[in-house]
C-alpha cells in the first residue's frame, strides 16, 4: 500500500492529544461489519425474534475486536501485513493458493457490497438493479481521487459516510420507538428455537471478515512511529483505542438494524421479513412516515459505497502481498470491482432482479468457506516469539484465539451444509451439487493442512 508510513503524529506531552493522531483506521474496518451482507441477518433476527438476539451482536463484536487487535499488533510490530507475511513463511504453492482463496473473498464481499448498493439506488430513486450496479464500477475513480488526497483525508471521508448510517439509525430508532426493557433483556443470551440458533449462526459467522484482517494490518501502517519498543506499545495501544471506538460504532448500526426490525416488524405481526427490499416496503406503513424508509436507503447506500471501497483496497493489500506485484492503482481497483460486478450483472440479466437474495446468500457462503485461511496464518504468526518478541499473545489469549476461530469456522461450516441440504431439498441438479461437495471437502482438507503446517514459520528468525 502506498500509504504507509504517510501520517506525521503528535509530539504532545498529553498521551490524549497524540491519540488523535491515530484514530482513522478501524473505521475503514467498521464499514466491513455493517455491509449490506450484513442487514437481511439482522432483519431476520428483528422480525422473527424481537429482542431477543441483541447478545449475539454484542459476543460478536468482542470476539471481532479481538482479532482485529491481532492484526494491530502483526502490523504494527512487524510492519508487514498478513498477505505479506504469509509469502514470507508459506511454501509458493500453498501462498498461491491462499492467494487465489484470498481473492474469491474478496470478490464474494465485494458482490454483497455492491448489491447492496444497486439495491440501495433502486430503492430511493428507482434505478435498475442492472444499472446500480454499472454505477459501482465507477467508484473506482472515486477512491483515486480520495487516496491521491492523503490517508487523513480518505479516513476522514469514509468516517463521513459511516456519521451518515449512524445518523440514519439514530432516527430510525426514533421513529420506531423501541421498547427499552425489552433491548435490555435482549443482552440475555438466550436462544429461543432452533431457526433462531440458525439465524445466530450466521451473525456469528459474520463476525470477521476475510478481506478485514489483510487490510487491517496493512493500514495501520500508515502512521510513522519509532522503532523503540515505548513507540510500538503506543501506537499499539492506540489503535486497540481507535478500533474499540470504531467497531462499537459498527455493533451500534447492526443492533440498530435488528432493534428497528423488532420494533416495526415483530411488534406489529409481521414474523417473516428477512429481506432488504420487504423491509424497506413496511417501513412506511408501519412507522408512519415516509421519512422512515428513506433514510434507510440512505445508510444502505452509504454503506454500499464505503464497504466497497474498503473492499477494494483490500484486494489491493492482497495482491500486493501475496504476490508482490505492483499494478497501477486504477487497473488494480478495476480488476477487483469487476470480479464483483460480472457474475451479478449475467445472474440478474439471466434471472432477473428477483435473484439478488441468492446472490447476497451465495456471498456470504463464499465468505464462511474462506474465513479459516485469513484468521489461522494470522493466530499463527502473533502467537510466533521469534516473529514477535515481547509483543507476542499472552497464552490465555492463544487459546481465547483458537477456541474463537475453532467455534466460528465450525459454525461457519454448519452454515454452508445448511445452505448445502436447502439446495438439495429445492432440487438441485445431482451432478452440480457432488461437485461442490467435493470441493468442500478439499477445502476442509486444506484447512487442517495449514493449522498444521507451521514449520518454516519456526524455523524463522
Amino acid at each position: 500500500m502506498d500509504e504507509r508510513r504517510t501520517v506525521e503524529l503528535s509530539s504532545h506531552p498529553k498521551f490524549g492529544y497524540r491519540l488523535l493522531k491515530f484514530l482513522g483506521p478501524a473505521y475503514l474496518i467498521s464499514v466491513g461489519y455493517m455491509d449490506p451482507g450484513n442487514w437481511a441477518t439482522d432483519i431476520a433476527g428483528g422480525s422473527q425474534y424481537g429482542y431477543q438476539l441483541i447478545w449475539v451482536l454484542v459476543l460478536s463484536n468482542l470476539i471481532a475486536l479481538l482479532f482485529q487487535s491481532f492484526c494491530v499488533k502483526l502490523g504494527i510490530v512487524t510492519q508487514l501485513d498478513l498477505a505479506q507475511q504469509c509469502r514470507k513463511h508459506y511454501g509458493k504453492y500453498t501462498n498461491f493458493t491462499l492467494y487465489i482463496l484470498a481473492e474469491i473473498a474478496i470478490a464474494a464481499t465485494d458482490l454483497a457490497e455492491v448489491l447492496g448498493m444497486a439495491i440501495g439506488l433502486n430503492l430511493l430513486f428507482g434505478i435498475p438493479l442492472l444499472y446500480g450496479i454499472s454505477i459501482s464500477v465507477l467508484d473506482t475513480l472515486l477512491i483515486l481521487m480520495l487516496q491521491k488526497a492523503g490517508a487523513r483525508k480518505f479516513e476522514a471521508f469514509i468516517i463521513a459516510l459511516v456519521g451518515v448510517i449512524g445518523i440514519c439509525f439514530v432516527f430510525e430508532m426514533i421513529y420506531s420507538k423501541p421498547d427499552i426493557a425489552g433491548i435490555f433483556s435482549g443482552l440475555k443470551p438466550t436462544i429461543p428455537d432452533s431457526n433462531a440458533l440458525y439465524i445466530a449462526i450466521g451473525i456469528i459467522g459474520a463476525t470477521v471478515m476475510p478481506h478485514n484482517l489483510y487490510l487491517h494490518s496493512a493500514i495501520v501502517q500508515s502512521r510513522k512511529i519509532g522503532s523503540d519498543k515505548k513507540s510500538i506499545k503506543e501506537a499499539i495501544k492506540a489503535n486497540i483505542i481507535d478500533t474499540g471506538i470504531a467497531l462499537n460504532l459498527a455493533l451500534f448500526v447492526n443492533a440498530g438494524i435488528l432493534i428497528l426490525a423488532a420494533a416495526a416488524f415483530h411488534s406489529n405481526g409481521y414474523f417473516q421479513v428477512s429481506e432488504i427490499q420487504e423491509a424497506y416496503k413496511y417501513l412506511e406503513p408501519l412507522l408512519g412516515t415516509s421519512w422512515a424508509r428513506i433514510l434507510f436507503a440512505v445508510a444502505l447506500i452509504a454503506a454500499g459505497q464505503s464497504s466497497t471501497i474498503t473492499g477494494t483496497m483490500a484486494g489491493q493489500v492482497v495482491m500486493e502481498g501475496y504476490l508482490n506485484i505492483r499494478l497501477k492503482p486504477w487497473l488494480r481497483r478495476l480488476i477487483t470491482r469487476l470480479l464483483a460486478v460480472i457474475p451479478a450483472i449475467i445472474v440478474i440479466s439471466v434471472f432477473g432482479e428477483g435473484m439478488t437474495g441468492e446472490l447476497l446468500i451465495l456471498s456470504q457462503v463464499i465468505l464462511s468457506l474462506q474465513l479459516g485461511f485469513a484468521v489461522i496464518p494470522l493466530l499463527h504468526f502473533v502467537s510466533n516469539k521469534k516473529l514477535m518478541g515481547d509483543f507476542v499473545i499472552k497464552n490465555r489469549t492463544k487459546v481465547l484465539g483458537w477456541f474463537f476461530t475453532l467455534i466460528i469456522v465450525a459454525l461457519n461450516l454448519n452454515l454452508v451444509f445448511e445452505e448445502m441440504k436447502s439446495w438439495l431439498s429445492s432440487g438441485a441438479n445431482l451432478f452440480w451439487f457432488s461437485v461442490i461437495i467435493a470441493f468442500i471437502i478439499i477445502i476442509i482438507i486444506f484447512l487442517v493442512y495449514i493449522v498444521f503446517n507451521k514449520n518454516r514459520l519456526s524455523e524463522e528468525h
